[in-house]
């Protein structure tokens, strides 16, 4: 018993005494990242862009490790996101607090434009939207000591401040210019904190590429005139010492004031693969900031940050991860998207399997959702597997695993139905090209796999979960960001297309390690 207890006391001083983390601690796309503290709990919201639910959420007691625990926008009353490609829909979410009740304000790019949606419960449904009749994006909020909500924007290159009403969207003063940058293109996502008398204006600005950076002024009046930071860019990779960071393209960053009184910074950024391509989606990264009274913000001591950070950090409180393997015995998790809103009459969990009725157009799908669930491709290196039966298959009738960059631009392995005879089939789709090639096969049933590292997609298919056979390589450069475009990262996950509508498809599961 005693030997228990001083194991039990040894644990609890390692943690108060934490040291360290890995970056990302958000893995895959999770983009423009944004935080807030209430209390001893932190949350957090990024970007969703074409994908449904809206908004991810995550928890956390220590700012390290995040629990992926719903989303802000679950109903198609709160995003409708027919026709949006992936360059459309949520752009950059902010959270915030204000005395008790949960503010999240956004932009969906294809219909609304700026909206906030409020929760007086963080585990409940947030409200329907109001409209913030302001153009532009990446809208943010911001509470004075005086109980005044102040909105700031992007609006036409210049960031834009005023005052509204945060439960009606009503504007309250006039929308004034108060601040373009350092000269970076695309001044955006700016934020306003008030720290010793001083309003500090924090923005992105270089484009959300390989010359982001994060950039500050302040003044002693939230309307300025706003004085930049001499030492501005506060954060950037684009620097000599950095041009080989495997972390690039960081910004698009939010402060707050941890309860312990430190100071931290989540921002994107991506991890280079394949030379200086990215597929993972632009992530969530941490940073410590020391901020002195009266003086501006130092992130991480040099403007940098790293795959390991060797820092001291609040008790580390790690939480359950999320199965490696989904035995479709029960709904879905939060880690688990659709594309635009789903018809979830296509969709059917039962006896431990997911029946997908399949659409008619596929992965090609450019305006209603594909018949297809998917998450986040997490890793460089990766295994996917599922095994999937097709039912009442006719001729182009196909079920499988794809790997998602967007409509045009997709890898996927799948069993498919072809002048009554059944085919193990690789696609690749990529503009206007594409290509698929046809392997013979003699059964309903089959097991698919998908392995991935830093230059290639590679597939596979079993006919008992054991012995695997290559059915195709594809290039990861070709999906990437840099080679084909796309603010989204890769999405992994299972689809079935039925011309007839007849077809359905029969999932046991699905493996993501």
């Amino acid at each position: 018993m005693r030997h228990t207890f001083f194991m039990l006391a040894i644990i609890a001083c390692l943690n108060l005494n934490a040291q360290g983390y890995t970056n990302p601690i958000i893995k895959g796309f999770n983009p423009d990242p944004s935080v807030c503290c209430v209390g001893e709990d932190y949350y957090l919201v990024t970007s969703s862009f074409q994908y449904f639910p809206g908004v991810p959420l995550y928890h956390s007691k220590d700012l390290v490790n995040w629990e992926h625990i719903g989303h802000v926008l679950t109903r198609e009353s709160q995003l409708y996101l027919k026709g949006a490609n992936s360059t459309g829909g949520i752009y950059a979410p902010v959270i915030r607090h204000h005395n008790g009740r949960f503010y999240m304000i956004t932009t969906n790019v294809s219909t609304i434009g700026n909206f906030i949606v409020h929760t007086d419960d963080i585990n409940g449904e947030w409200s329907d939207p109001v409209q913030v009749k302001i153009g532009g994006i990446d809208p943010s909020l911001f509470w004075d000591e005086d109980g005044k909500c102040w909105f700031s924007g992007t609006v036409d290159g210049s960031i834009m401040i005023c005052e509204i009403n945060p439960d009606t969207g009503d504007i309250l003063s006039t929308p004034k210019r108060v601040w373009d940058g350092i000269g970076g293109r695309w001044p955006e996502a700016p934020h306003i904190y008030k720290k010793d008398g001083w309003y500090y204006l924090m923005i992105a600005e270089g484009g959300t590429e390989f010359g982001h950076m994060e950039t500050i002024a302040r003044s002693r009046h939230i309307d300025g005139p706003y004085t930049p930071a001499p030492h501005n860019p506060i954060l950037a990779h684009y620097k000599a010492s950095t041009q080989t960071n495997p972390i690039q393209g960081v910004g698009h960053a939010d402060l707050v004031q941890a309860h312990d009184g430190s100071w931290w910074m989540v921002c994107l950024g991506f991890r280079t693969q394949s030379g200086m391509h990215h597929l993972l989606g632009r992530e969530t990264f941490l940073a410590p900031v020391r901020w002195d009274e009266g003086a501006w913000p130092v992130v991480n001591a040099t403007g940098d940050i790293a795959i390991e950070m060797n820092v001291p950090t609040l008790p580390q409180k790690p939480v359950k991860a999320v199965e490696a393997r989904d035995e479709f015995d029960s709904e879905p998790g939060p880690e688990w998207s659709w594309v635009r809103n789903p018809d979830m009459s296509k969709y059917r969990i039962s006896d431990g399997r997911l029946r997908i009725y399949g659409n008619a157009s596929g992965m090609d799908e450019t305006t209603e959702s594909p018949a297809f669930i998917c998450r986040r491709q997490q890793d460089h290196d990766f295994v996917a597997e599922t095994v999937v039966k097709l039912g009442n298959a006719r001729s182009g009738d196909k079920a499988g695993i794809s790997v998602y960059m967007d409509s045009n631009g997709h890898y996927d392995i799948c069993l498919t139905r072809k002048d009554g005879k059944w085919f193990i089939a690789a696609n690749y789709t990529l503009g206007a090209i594409n290509h698929t090639e046809y392997i013979p096969y003699g059964s309903s049933k089959v097991w698919l796999k998908v392995t991935g590292d830093p230059l290639h997609y590679r597939f596979w298919y079993s006919e008992d979960g054991k012995s695997y056979r290559p059915a195709g390589t594809g290039d990861t450069r070709y999906l990437s960001s840099e080679t084909y475009g796309n603010f989204t990262g890769i999405m992994i996950g299972l689809w079935a297309q039925s011309p007839s509508g007849a077809g359905y498809a029969d999932f046991d599961y699905f493996e993501y390690r």
